[in-house]
């Protein structure tokens, strides 16, 4: 085997880097797909619960109780005024 040229090391150096830099690009999709996939979980549950919440009194308890555990002012700040009958205080 021949001794390797100072130029196929540049070469190789440079496909490590743009396969460095793809690895890169694909990790951060993924966690972009991933990301977008729990925060969809999230949004069908939420609903799925609010639904069930609006027609059971059983569960609006519960969700009340899991409301009651809301820490960060913020949040609270989202539910204000809001109930689970029609969405809004006068509902």
């Amino acid at each position: 085997m021949a001794a390797p040229t100072p130029e196929s090391i540049d070469k190789a150096r440079r496909k490590v880097e743009q396969a460095k830099a793809q690895l890169q690009v694909l990790e951060a999709r993924a966690a972009t797909l991933n990301r977008k996939a729990e925060a969809r979980r999230k949004i069908i549950l939420g609903g799925l619960l609010l639904d069930a919440a609006m027609k059971d009194a059983e569960w609006e308890d519960r969700l009340n109780t899991l409301m009651d555990r809301i820490s960060r002012e913020q949040d609270h700040k989202a539910f204000a005024g809001w109930t689970f009958r029609g969405g809004g205080a006068d509902g």
